[in-house]
């Protein structure tokens, strides 16, 4: 498999578009080396209007499409993830009367450490979507 990704930084309004494609292991390798609570720290060190994202790392399968999102926040003095997952799901339109059709679609889930959010990248970058898809069907 290949990647690509993408960082939003908390101090910084555009978002970073690295151009090298990453396989699994470096796909892993980088979200555990990621500085998650440097960035946290300093979302902390900056006003309110100075931050522009949580810290967050975005890895897109370059033939699926599909993405997975891994965002850091603080929440009862830990580091706590998100987790969002970007992909093909049916949808009703205008409320199933005129049927359904498929698009991309995002879904979030919360809290999650960061080794339960891993775990959860190491199925993304193998293809175990389903395994993933079961957390937003709880």
């Amino acid at each position: 498999m290949s990647f690509k990704y993408t960082i939003c930084h908390p101090d910084k309004q555009a978002i970073e578009y690295p151009s090298e494609v990453l396989n699994n292991q470096q796909v892993i390798d980088l979200a555990k080396k990621y500085p998650w609570k440097e960035q946290i720290d300093l979302c902390f060190s900056l006003l309110e209007e100075q931050i522009f994202y949580s810290p967050s790392l975005e890895f897109i399968n370059t033939t699926s499409k599909y993405s997975l999102t891994l965002t850091a926040d603080f929440i009862d003095g830990e580091i706590s993830f998100a987790l969002w997952f970007n992909r093909p799901k049916k949808v009703k339109i205008l409320f199933g009367l005129l049927g359904q059709t498929e698009r991309m679609e995002v879904d979030d889930v919360w809290p999650f450490t960061l080794d339960e959010s891993i775990k959860y990248l190491e199925h993304f970058v193998n293809e175990n979507y389903s395994v993933i898809e079961k957390l937003y069907q709880k």
